[in-house]
């Protein structure tokens, strides 16, 4: 039991930096959690891990893993018990890896925070026009020139689920990783809502007798998830 007991916080090692290479070398999982940018950080992490767990078991197997002694103290081979914290989310991740933040984020965010532009370029001529959630938003809050009158524009987002006779129509943007992720959402008028969560493009024209930005819809088609979700593009 001893001996099983100093193999443990290598095996943990190496366990943590499995499940990093699973969702950052072998997968695009990590896009659920981080932005694009850190897939390398993610990768090299993973592999130290690993490396260093390994170390250790060759360490523990060829020196018995015996506590050594420093200036008549003693320090355990087993490490802190703390660590062990850290075996629970790594088996997770092995074993399969939570959802990117979806309708239970966005109900749970009351800002409905616009980002404010001074600025708009001339939008394309073609129709319907894609945009991105956020470009809507901004321009049908603060472009003071109505660009977006009359115009029939094509928005790609998850569902979040509103009221009777409205839903949303929403994204999670992130600027490092979930944690400081901010929402974007559109109300959805005249037509039903698919289940919530579901990724869909929508096509319709701008409400403008509405305080929250809203799109009075006239069809929508259900797609898959993007590949990252967080990234706030306009769809073909």
């Amino acid at each position: 039991m001893a001996a099983v007991r100093k193999l443990l916080p290598a095996a943990l090692l190496v366990l943590v930096g499995c499940a990093l290479l699973r969702i950052s070398l072998l997968s695009d999982l990590y896009l659920r959690y981080v932005k694009e940018g850190l897939r390398p950080l993610l990768i090299a992490s993973g592999m130290v891990l690993v490396l260093l767990g390994l170390v250790a078991l060759f360490r523990v197997r060829h020196h018995g893993g015996q506590e050594a002694t420093d200036h008549g103290h003693t320090h355990s081979a087993t490490g802190p018990k703390t660590a062990w914290l850290l075996g629970l989310p790594a088996v997770m991740l092995l074993l399969f890896a939570p959802p990117a933040l979806g309708s239970y984020t966005v109900a749970r965010d009351g800002s409905g925070a616009v980002a404010k532009r001074t600025t708009f370029a001339a939008l394309p001529a073609q129709s319907p026009l894609a945009l991105s959630l956020t470009d809507f938003t901004s321009r049908a809050v603060w472009d003071e020139k109505g660009s977006l009158k009359g115009r029939t524009v094509r928005l790609t987002g998850f569902v979040t689920p509103a009221s009777s006779d409205s839903w949303q129509l929403s994204r999670v943007i992130v600027s490092c990783c979930a944690a400081d992720a901010r929402v974007v959402k559109v109300e959805i008028h005249g037509i039903a809502a698919p289940p919530g969560d579901s990724w869909v493009t929508v096509t319709g024209k701008w409400r403008p007798d509405t305080k929250a930005p809203a799109l009075d819809a006239t069809g929508l088609n259900r797609i898959p998830q993007p590949k990252n979700p967080y990234r706030d593009t306009a769809q073909p």
